[in-house]
């Protein structure tokens, strides 16, 4: 209730400029375009995002499913009876589903999991034929018996602790909570520590009964709720494990799927909290620390457990049919420029909020755009709108698709706009930081339908009410542009930024429509009308503003590429590594004077031990002047293009957006990333042990984490030379 006054209170000190704007970036004159985005927007209904909503949430429709192929069909209808040229594409993608699923514990205590999530008669497709069973993609087949550790969230730092205690979980079965990362990353840990098993499971301090009143209740997980999903390493590369050398077409080559180095090699099952409460209930060992404990009623131990885990998998490993609905507009100047928009359709069950509660909005904005094509108005540029598939298992159905065309979208995509689930609460955008002025622009044109502030204000209220120091408060109240979020994974703008440079967009709200519905049969039409976006005015929302990038993008006389505010963006992000080693610097110091003087120090955990007398690395001098240096000739670039931009001519401007829109593409390196080629952008890409969330500057950020300092020299250089390239490539234009 703070937040909510505190929230409020900003909103009312805030001044409201919604849709006060009169001039646009990119035009000369926005009349038109202004007179046309009211057009669209008057064409938009919530009721119709309700219906949509409903029906391709009607049945489960994962990939290769009766229920997926239905929703591509619709789909395709709603595209056609726009106006639109609608085909599906389909590509033949590994999706291995489970044919044996058995958990059982037995010793000191006998149990056997259930494995099932229970129908509910307020939920009404809860009990449905076809809903694909609780379990982990990609894991591998595996029987195995061994006793069970409890390993907290199941990073890296979690297992640090467990060598305080002396505990190895090589050749035994872990169980890890869900949250504080990806999913994926907790088996790729435990597997890189020797466990031959991982269970996951939500614990109720998370995400049930401690946050809120557990389904149907409330929106939170009940103690039978499971979330599915992926396992694949996709920061080692997304799509079909089976083609990394190309899309998963017809007669495609492929790897087994033993030998793809994106899955994983162990067992993987995720859990309800009501089949993890007997197992970690049996377990023996150390109480574990007060920041791993959960919400169950019983103290939590380490283990190990003093009973037996029996865990047996095993999957079909079948190619399937992923369908992708693509709808496209052709050009009335420039047909050779595309304007992409995409949200994925399959779902792990219903998937209401995830994904359909974004594809009824990107079908909303094809339908005002059929409606305005209707009115005479014809795009400047292709507009291609994308209904991906095979998405949950790994950003098959999109990365397939971009790298079957990815020679025509390095010549032709002007940009990539994402959405996903889509619900309440506020804006949250990431993508290319040379489209954070356009970004800010819209955000400031569209209303936020609760409170009558633009969209613009309500994001920075929000972040100005739960900053956590005076001075955050201020930067945020006081902020002139919207901050436009760097792009890490786990949605399908990843191979069009991350492996191809075509500069990307990802747009959705939410932040009031918590719930414990993500990938579980609970995510239904039911759910979503009740806690998620009740009366679907933010899907509305949504179509307003993904549609407004479309369309301004579509018909910019010089297309909204502002590369200063990319060259801060990158200068802030030096900087920051920069401060990280200078810290880690001052830090090994510290500790190498407490060895020498021997003073010795207890940390607060009793676990932990003495500091020993071994001295720790120093850590040494790191040189960002090349990369400084190239920054700096970038801003000087980046500002002649803004200047050019003002004073070109027609015949110019044309000759000028080819060339911003393909600037990106200077940022790629050859060799991509260590360990990681597939990921070529050297700005932006999912950390390795983060999975969906992003490291900037990854090959330098993680070479400094690692203390790997020769690697981090070779990785400044190959982030310098992309800098520089694109500061020269600005220069010629």
């Amino acid at each position: 209730m703070k937040k909510q006054i505190a929230l409020f209170s900003i909103l009312g000190l805030l001044s409201i400029k919604a849709n006060a704007q009169e001039k646009i970036l990119g035009f000369k004159s926005s009349e038109t375009q202004l007179k046309n985005e009211k057009a669209f927007d008057a064409q938009l209904s919530a009721k119709r995002v309700g219906d949509n909503i409903k029906l391709l949430s009607s049945v489960p429709h994962h990939v290769g499913s009766a229920g997926g192929k239905m929703v591509a069909s619709e789909i395709a209808k709603v595209f056609t009876a726009a106006g639109w040229d609608t085909k599906i594409e389909t590509y033949q993608v590994m999706f291995p589903t489970p044919i044996t699923r058995s958990l059982e514990m037995s010793g000191a205590t006998n149990y056997k999991a259930k494995l099932k999530e229970t129908p509910l008669k307020e939920d009404a497709t809860s009990n449905q034929a076809d809903q694909l069973p609780t379990y982990n993609c990609w894991s591998a087949d595996g029987d195995v018996t061994a006793q069970l550790v409890f390993v907290n969230y199941g990073l890296p730092e979690d297992y640090e602790t467990l060598a305080k205690y002396g505990i190895d979980v090589k050749g035994k079965i872990v169980i890890a909570k869900y949250g504080r990362s990806w999913r994926g990353i907790k088996p790729k840990v435990a597997q890189e520590h020797g466990a031959i098993g991982c269970l996951i499971y939500s614990d109720p301090i998370d995400d049930g009964y401690s946050a809120g009143d557990p389904y149907p209740i409330g929106a939170f997980k009940n103690d039978q709720t499971v979330q599915r999903g992926s396992i694949m390493d996709m920061v080692i590369y997304p799509g079909d494990p089976t083609t990394p050398k190309g899309a998963s077409v017809e007669g495609a080559t492929r790897v087994d799927p033993n030998d793809a180095e994106n899955l994983l090699k162990i067992p993987v099952l995720p859990i309800s909290y009501g089949d993890a409460a007997p197992l970690l209930k049996d377990m023996g060992g150390p109480v574990a620390p007060k920041n791993w404990v959960g919400a169950l009623p019983f103290t939590y131990h380490i283990g190990p457990s003093k009973s037996l885990v029996h865990l047996k998998l095993a999957f079909d490993w079948k190619i399937r049919p992923a369908l992708n609905v693509i709808a496209t507009i052709k050009g009335s100047e420039f047909p050779d420029q595309w304007i992409i928009r995409g949200n994925h359709h399959d779902a792990w069950v219903n998937g209401a909020a995830d994904p359909i509660s974004g594809m009824a909005a990107e079908l909303e904005e094809a339908i005002a755009i059929g409606g305005l094509l209707k009115q005479g108005w014809k795009p400047k540029r292709t507009l291609v709108y994308c209904a991906w598939d095979a998405e949950e298992p790994g950003l098959m159905g999109s990365t397939e698709w971009v790298e079957h065309h990815a020679a025509e979208l390095q010549s032709k995509a002007v940009a990539y706009i994402n959405s996903d689930g889509n619900g309440r609460g506020f804006l949250g955008a990431q993508g290319s930081h040379a489209f954070m002025p356009l970004m800010t622009e819209i955000s400031q044109s569209v209303t936020d339908p609760e409170t009558g502030v633009s969209i613009f204000e309500r994001a920075k209220a929000s972040k100005a009410a739960n900053a956590n120091s005076v001075a955050a408060k201020k930067e945020a109240y006081e902020a002139a542009q919207y901050p436009l979020g760097a792009m890490g994974s786990g949605s399908d703008y990843s191979s069009f930024i991350q492996h191809l440079g075509v500069p990307s967009l990802n747009i959705g709200f939410g932040g009031e429509d918590e719930g414990g519905e993500y990938h579980s049969i609970y995510d239904s039409y039911d759910m979503y009308t009740r806690f998620k976006d009740p009366s679907f005015v933010y899907g509305v929302t949504l179509a307003q503003t993904a549609g407004r990038a479309v369309l301004r993008l579509s018909d910019a006389d010089a297309l909204p590429f502002d590369f200063q505010h990319l060259q801060k963006t990158v200068k802030g992000y030096i900087n920051e590594l920069i401060k990280n080693v200078d810290q880690m610097r001052e830090t090994a110091k510290l500790e190498n004077e407490l060895v020498k003087n021997k003073v010795y120090v207890y940390a607060a955990d009793p676990i932990e031990k003495l500091k020993t007398q071994e001295m720790v690395a120093e850590v040494p001098y790191v040189d960002f002047a090349p990369i400084l240096n190239a920054l700096s000739h970038f801003e000087k670039a980046a500002t002649r293009v803004e200047a050019l931009k003002r004073t070109a001519d027609a015949t110019k401007l044309k000759e000028l957006n080819i060339k911003l829109y393909q600037a990106e593409q200077q940022l790629l390196t050859k060799e991509g990333l260590p360990r990681r080629p597939w990921y070529k952008h050297s700005l932006y890409a999912p950390g390795f042990y983060t999975g969906y969330g992003v490291k900037t500057v990854p090959g330098v950020r993680e070479a400094i984490e690692q203390k790997n300092w020769t690697e981090a020299k070779e990785q400044i250089n190959e982030v310098s030379k992309s800098i520089e390239r694109l500061a020269v490539y600005l220069e010629q234009l």
